[in-house]
């Protein structure tokens, strides 16, 4: 999933950046509201987490605008004054959560999974044969014994479940796994696909290459 961080506090903005990309997200961080203004009006995102107190265009500002172009994404205000006119002001303008400062980064990863679900409309759980992907604990199962995947192996396998049956580029790929400051190498999702491929092919999961496009995983019941 690309989560947009829009925090003014560098050594805050690092932290949470650190611990969503290790969730398996690709994270934009920018620090004003101008910069999130931008970035909203030219990339997609699954999730926005806004602070309120920010330099120039407010969270709530920018909370505004967003839902001025009718874009549905989910919403997480970071507030330091948990103030009610604050969380009413939020929630009328369209905010789907609030987390006040200071606050324990599990329970805004919870916070975040949640409305993941919710602006996805998924399910706890993305099956394909007897793989299971839970995207609340972030893990993934084969006939119920864990699989050890790393947080990259982890997206890719996620996008290609949410898209099962359906073709992904790489440019897809790239998109879902990195953010704008991440460095891509030239064969980054080959490498990936490759060592993913090594783990679930020997359990009768296959990743297919549709030359010239991407990767496919076929629908459970379309396969043998």
């Amino acid at each position: 999933m690309r989560i947009l961080l829009v925090e003014d506090d560098k050594v805050l903005a690092d932290a949470l950046s650190r611990v969503l990309v290790q969730s398996a997200h690709a994270v934009d961080s920018v620090s004003t509201g101008e910069e999130a203004d931008q970035a909203l009006a030219v990339t997609g995102y699954d999730l926005a987490i806004l602070d309120i107190g920010l330099p120039g265009l407010s969270g709530l500002d920018v909370l505004q605008r967003i839902r001025a172009r009718k874009m549905t994404l989910p919403v997480l205000m970071l507030t330091a004054f948990d103030t009610l006119e604050d969380r009413v002001r939020g929630l009328d303008l369209g905010a789907d959560d609030y987390l006040a400062k200071p606050f324990d980064l599990p329970e805004l990863e919870a916070r975040v999974r949640a409305l993941l679900r919710r602006g996805t409309n998924s399910t706890p759980y993305l099956d394909h044969g007897l793989l299971r992907f839970d995207t609340v604990g972030r893990r993934v199962f084969y006939d119920r014994k864990p699989l050890d995947l790393s947080p990259r192996e982890l997206a890719v396998l996620e996008l290609l479940l949410m898209r099962e049956g359906r073709v992904v580029s790489k440019e897809q790929m790239v998109n879902h796994l990195y953010g704008w400051g991440d460095e891509v190498g030239a064969n980054a999702i080959e490498v990936y696909v490759y060592r993913l491929r090594k783990k679930l092919e020997p359990l009768g999961c296959e990743i297919r290459t549709v030359r010239g496009m991407g990767y496919l995983m076929e629908r459970g019941d379309e396969q043998g």
